[in-house]
């Protein structure tokens, strides 16, 4: 699998490229938001590794402008900034998975073993659960026949809930199936993503799809 590093400090590029590559990854490297665009748009890679505080173009924009152009490579974002809402707007623009600096190169290997077996799933067919239709190849869902925009997180999230329907399923199983385990302050985020996804599929609906399960977490049915 050939891997793009978009970083800007060249210390911290050539360490994470060293790791990667002794793991048998072949690894290129982008110094800025713009190589780094350009190197997308050219190449072809299994997974991105992008830090956000990039010169040229920053590292949120490059990650919308990607996804505006569905390029859904897995990404995988470095940054220092570590609180909740830094994390949450990574994964809004659509990040896969998020990493705080400083990390241990073992950590990050890890995420990107994660990342690579997420992306190699057999996903099948269109999904249907009542009014709701999801496509697993595309990302896309549509609502009484109505598409709905979801950011990739979003939608890895809604894909999860629907295929474990009639089920209660905990935080820390969320946690582990869309975020391989995550961050110290997960709870929050899944939180945040439940009402993301309420916003979008509940709100003015007297049926609702997501239901909490006071102590325990979240159950996706369909009835009110």
């Amino acid at each position: 699998m050939k891997i793009l590093v978009v970083e800007d400090e060249k210390k911290i590029a050539k360490f994470i490229k060293r790791g990667l590559e002794d793991e048998g990854y072949e690894v290129e490297v982008a110094c800025d938001g713009e190589e780094g665009h350009q190197k997308v748009l050219m190449g072809s890679f299994g997974i991105i590794i992008l830090d956000l505080m990039l010169t040229n173009r920053g590292g949120l924009t490059f990650l919308e402008e990607m996804r505006g152009k569905r390029i859904l490579t897995p990404v995988l974002v470095v940054s220092g900034r570590n609180k909740v809402e830094d994390i949450v707007a990574g994964l809004d623009a659509g990040a896969d998975d998020y990493l705080k600096k400083p990390f241990a190169i073992t950590e990050l290997i890890a995420r990107v073993k994660a990342l690579q077996r997420r992306a190699g799933r057999d996903r099948g067919a269109k999904i249907f659960f009542g009014d709701l239709c999801l496509d697993p190849v595309k990302h896309r869902v549509w609502l009484n026949e109505k598409e709905i925009e979801f950011t990739g997180k979003e939608y890895e999230l809604l894909e999860y809930l629907v295929r474990h329907q009639n089920q209660v399923v905990s935080r820390n199983m969320i946690a582990d199936a869309i975020w391989e385990g995550g961050f110290d302050t997960f709870t929050n985020i899944i939180d945040v993503y439940v009402n993301y996804l309420r916003k979008k599929i509940d709100k003015g609906r007297d049926r609702k799809f997501i239901h909490t399960v006071r102590g325990q977490g979240y159950i996706f049915k369909d009835e009110g």
